[in-house]
């Protein structure tokens, strides 16, 4: 338990350093209310962010990897503060993938209109000059974004091309350190922790499919309604039930102390369980029921370059059930006693016929998933966050 406590107390005092606190709105309203916009403007740019890469195979696992990062911090520390690890450099995020994208516009739209010049005419000075004008343009943009990211990545500085060429001339002037550029830039990639994240999430993804494949494989096992397929399927099915109960604490566990053996010690699961039942039971009632309507947006699914679009709508849901477990689990982590055998056996009573009912939906969803049998493999909750 001190070892725990340690860890606890070095990782709240990383987070509180990272992040600033909020401002008191009375004593200083403005800034309160330029805190809510900017912390507002982190988690829709982490949302976009994550929801970009979920859609890009091999790049998911960062996504899972980022999701189970949350779980793990909210599991140590116990704060819904922990849930936005990245919050304090998604705001330079956002605004450098806002800036860019407001002048790649122009680009875009000079790019077409060459084309469409060149498909009339290929031979016409008006294509040629549109061309010349659209390559000058291109690199022109080119360097403000470099000097843009050059003084910092802040919105406004992508604003203010004129003034970024007087920075750059001044630097020159005055001898800038560029290796101390080149430090600020290595400690911006350092933050986002992708080596971490990535390998955080694979080992997360291939500890949860050693639980679900055999349950989920009888599972959808069943062709038709009778004989033994139809067996084996109630097998899966029963089988599924409490791999289900335990796994988001197992992974949860995973996530708060980064042991993929952690993953497989149900018998310390079982022994937090006692401590804190009632917790435990809401946290699996909030991941089933954000993660079952998920399956509807399969019936049809958009074409793949949209599919960034639909996985905005997986981690929106997906997100706060991390949460809910990683509070659940530092409940019980936190507790040094058993909770009344009642409350654990009320807890069970309700938590059985509860996955019982998910499951036997699950079993459905793939009559009316695009994609048939694969659907049941996918366990969003815990596998990758993505609709594919």
């Amino acid at each position: 338990m001190t070892a725990i406590t340690s860890e606890i107390s070095e990782f709240v005092e990383d987070l509180v350093g990272r992040i600033p606190p909020f401002p008191n709105p009375f004593r200083k309203p403005f800034a309160a209310v330029a805190w809510t916009v900017r912390t507002a403007f982190g988690i829709v740019t982490l949302i976009l962010l994550l929801a970009v890469v979920a859609a890009v195979p091999l790049l998911n696992v960062l996504a899972l990897g980022y999701l189970l990062d949350v779980e793990g911090r909210v599991a140590r520390s116990g704060k819904l503060r922990s849930a936005f690890p990245l919050l304090d450099l998604a705001p330079k995020i956002g605004s450098i993938a806002l800036g860019i994208w407001l002048w790649i516009i122009p680009i875009r739209l000079l790019a077409g209109a060459a084309a469409d010049a060149r498909l009339i005419d290929p031979q016409s000075a008006s294509a040629a000059n549109l061309e010349g004008i659209t390559f000058l343009a291109a690199c022109l943009v080119t360097v403000h974004l470099c000097l843009a990211l050059g003084r910092g990545g802040g919105f406004w500085y992508f604003c203010r091309p004129i003034k970024n060429v007087k920075w750059l001339i001044r630097q020159f002037r005055e001898g800038h350190d560029w290796e101390q550029s080149e430090r600020q830039v290595r400690s911006f990639v350092a933050g986002l922790r992708l080596k971490h994240h990535f390998w955080l999430g694979l080992r997360g993804f291939l500890g949860a499919a050693v639980w679900l494949f055999l349950p989920t494989a009888l599972l959808a096992a069943a062709e038709k309604t009778e004989g033994g397929p139809i067996l084996v399927t109630v097998l899966g099915g029963l089988c599924l039930v409490p791999v289900l109960a335990w796994l988001p604490f197992l992974q949860a566990r995973f996530a708060a102390q980064n042991r993929l053996r952690a993953m497989f010690e149900l018998g310390s699961i079982r022994q937090l369980f006692a401590k804190a039942p009632i917790a435990w039971l809401l946290a699996v009632i909030v991941v089933y029921t954000l993660t079952l309507p998920l399956y509807l947006l399969k019936v049809a699914l958009p074409p793949q370059d949209a599919m960034w679009f639909v996985t905005i709508v997986f981690l929106v849901s997906i997100y706060p059930a991390k949460v809910a477990v990683g509070w659940a689990y530092h409940r019980a982590v936190t507790k040094e006693k058993r909770a009344w055998f009642g409350l654990r056996w009320i807890s069970r009573a309700l938590m059985v016929p509860l996955l019982g009912l998910y499951v036997f939906l699950l079993f459905f969803t793939q009559f009316i998933g695009a994609q048939g049998k694969l659907v049941l493999f996918q366990h969003h909750a815990f596998l990758l966050p993505v609709p594919f």
